[in-house]
C-alpha cells in the first residue's frame, strides 16, 4: 500500500481550513466561478469527502494541481457532488475523494459484499468505508462533469507517470488505455455509472453504463472468499500499485497481486448473477449483452497472454463488440434489421420479450445423444434456409455428467431478412431441471462457437435450450427445448 499512500499524497487534497466551503469559494464574489459537478459511483458512496483543485502547468509544462484552503464538500445519498471552482470553466481539474468515519458505500456486489471484521453485508446495503479510500478523477472544466469510480482512479494514476504530470493530453490519453483494458467503447468513463442496486427503475440507461458499473463493482467483488483481500481498499492499492510502478496491470496474475483476468472474470459472473436479480425484461436484455463483453474480453486477455506469453496489460486493443445498445425510448429493430412489435419504452413481460423484441431466427440445437440423450427437433418454423442441425460425435473421454450441446448460428430473422455472421453478437445458453424453469445460463460471446460442453450436472434430467444475440443488444426468441438424463 505505501506507493498507493505516495501517490495520493500528492494529489493536492487539503483540508486543514475550518472554513465553511461555501463562504470560502465565495468570498471574492465578482470572480467568476465553475461549476464541477459528477458522482462517486463505486457502489453509490454516500457522505464522502470531495475536493476539486485545476490543473495548472509550470515553466516546463509540467501539471500539478494548484490546491485551495477550502473544505471538502460531502456527496450526496445518490453519490453526486458539486464544487464551485474560482475562475473561467477553462482548463481542467482533478478531483479528489476520500473516506471518514461517517462515509458509507451501497454494497453493489451480489450477493453480498464481505468485509474483514464484520458480517457481509447484503446487496443493496450499506457498508462503511476505512480511511484509506481514496478515489480520483479528472477532467475538461468545460464539460464541468467529473465521475470519481476505481477505473478513473487508475486513469489519473496512469497519467500521473508522464512527462508532462497530469497534463490534458496524458489524461485524455490514460483514460482510453483504462477503457480498453476492460474492454469499454471509447469514451466510457465519461459516462455516469448508474446505482446496480436500482437498475429496474432505470429502463433508459445504456448497456455502456450498466457495463462500467460492473466493471467498478468487479474491484469489491474480489474481497468475497478471498483472504489476501480484507477491503475494497486492499484491492484497489495493489492495481493502484502496479499502474504507478509499471504503467500496467498483471494480465493473468502472479498468485500475488490482482490480475486483469481477475476484474474482467468476476465483472463476467456479476453480469450473470444481476440478470436474476432485476425484474425489467430490458434491463435484463442489457446485462446479457455486458455478460458477453466480458466473456469475450476474458477470452481475448487469454488468447493474448497464451500467444505472446505477456504478464502485464498494455494499452491493449479490444476486439469486444462495443455497439451501443438501442435507446429504451425508441423501437429495437428485430435482431439488427426486422421491425419489432415491441416498444422498449414501456416495460413488458419476459415472455413477451423472448418472442417479440428480438427477431433472429432461433438456431437449431442438438444435444449429444450417444449415451442415452434424447435430442429433440428443433428446426426452425419461420422459414430458416440453413442446413438442420446435426447430431456431434462425442469424445470418448466426455465424462458422464456433462451434456454435450451443439447448434446452427441461423442465416435469417424471422421477418425472413437476412442475417450475417457479422450481425451475431453471439449465443445465450440457459438449461435446468425443469423445461419451465431454465434457471441458469452460459454466455458464449463469439458468433463462430457451435457446440458447448456444460459440465458438473447433478443425476436427474436437465433441459436446455439457446437463443442468438445480434451486435445491436437483441435476442432471439429460445429453441426448442433438448433434454438429458443424467
Amino acid at each position: 500500500m505505501l506507493p498507493a499512500v505516495i501517490l495520493l499524497s500528492g494529489c493536492g487534497l487539503d483540508i486543514s481550513s475550518d472554513e465553511d466551503n461555501t463562504s470560502t469559494q465565495s468570498s471574492a464574489t465578482a470572480e467568476p466561478t465553475v461549476q464541477i459537478a459528477g458522482a462517486a459511483m463505486k457502489g453509490v458512496i454516500q457522505q464522502g469527502l470531495v475536493v476539486a483543485n485545476r490543473l495548472i502547468s509550470d515553466k516546463d509544462g509540467y501539471y500539478v494541481p494548484q490546491r485551495q484552503a477550502a473544505k471538502p464538500v460531502l456527496t450526496a445519498d445518490d453519490g453526486s457532488y458539486e464544487w464551485q471552482l474560482r475562475g473561467k470553466a477553462e482548463g481542467w481539474a482533478l478531483v479528489e475523494l476520500t473516506a471518514d468515519g461517517g462515509t458509507r458505500m451501497i454494497c453493489d456486489v451480489v450477493p453480498q459484499c464481505d468485509q474483514a471484521g464484520g458480517d457481509p453485508v447484503a446487496f443493496g446495503q450499506t457498508m462503511p468505508l476505512d480511511s484509506d479510500f481514496s478515489l480520483l478523477g479528472a477532467g475538461d472544466l468545460r464539460m464541468e462533469t467529473v465521475n470519481l469510480t476505481p477505473l478513473t482512479h487508475l486513469a489519473v494514476t496512469l497519467a500521473e507517470r508522464s512527462a508532462e504530470g497530469l497534463s490534458p493530453t496524458a489524461i485524455s490519453s490514460a483514460y482510453t488505455t483504462v477503457e480498453n483494458w476492460f474492454g469499454l467503447p471509447a469514451g466510457a468513463l465519461r459516462l455516469t455509472p448508474p446505482d446496480l442496486t436500482n437498475l429496474d427503475d432505470m429502463t433508459g440507461v445504456a448497456a455502456d453504463a450498466i457495463q462500467v458499473a460492473i466493471a467498478n463493482a468487479a474491484f469489491l467483488a474480489l474481497v468475497n472468499d478471498n483472504a489476501q483481500w480484507n477491503s475494497i481498499s486492499d484491492v484497489l492499492g495493489d492495481v493502484t500499485s502496479q499502474v504507478s510502478a509499471t504503467g500496467q496491470i498483471s494480465v493473468m496474475g502472479d498468485g500475488t497481486n490482482v490480475a486483469l483476468a481477475d476484474l474482467v472474470s468476476a465483472a463476467a459472473l456479476q453480469s450473470s448473477e444481476l440478470q436474476a436479480m432485476v425484474d425489467s425484461s430490458v434491463i435484463s436484455q442489457k446485462l446479457v449483452v455486458v455478460e458477453y463483453r466480458n466473456v469475450q474480453r476474458f477470452k481475448t486477455i487469454a488468447d493474448v497472454n497464451e500467444d505472446n506469453d505477456t504478464s502485464v496489460a498494455d494499452s491493449g486493443d479490444t476486439t469486444t463488440d462495443t455497439t451501443n445498445d438501442s435507446s429504451a425510448s425508441t423501437d429495437q429493430t428485430a435482431a439488427g434489421g426486422g421491425d419489432t412489435a415491441a416498444d422498449t419504452s414501456t416495460e413488458t413481460t419476459t415472455d413477451n420479450t423472448e418472442e417479440h423484441v428480438a427477431g433472429t431466427t432461433e438456431p437449431d440445437t442438438t444435444v449429444d445423444g450417444s449415451t442415452g440423450d434424447t435430442v429433440a427437433d428443433t428446426g426452425t418454423t419461420t422459414g430458416a434456409s440453413e442446413p438442420p442441425a446435426t447430431e456431434t460425435t462425442p469424445e470418448e473421454t466426455i465424462p458422464a455428467n456433462t451434456a454435450l450441446l451443439s447448434w446452427t448460428a441461423p442465416l435469417t430473422r424471422e421477418n425472413g431478412e437476412s442475417l450475417a455472421m457479422g450481425e451475431i453478437a453471439g449465443f445465450e445458453v440457459v438449461y435446468g431441471t425443469s423445461a419451465e424453469n431454465l434457471d441458469q445460463s452460459l454466455a458464449i460471446g463469439d458468433a463462430s462457437v457451435d457446440e458447448l460442453l456444460v459440465d458438473e450436472l447433478t443425476g436427474g434430467t436437465w433441459y436446455f435450450a439457446i437463443r442468438t444475440l445480434d451486435t445491436d443488444g437483441n435476442r432471439s426468441r429460445l429453441s426448442d427445448v433438448v433434454y438429458k438424463q443424467i
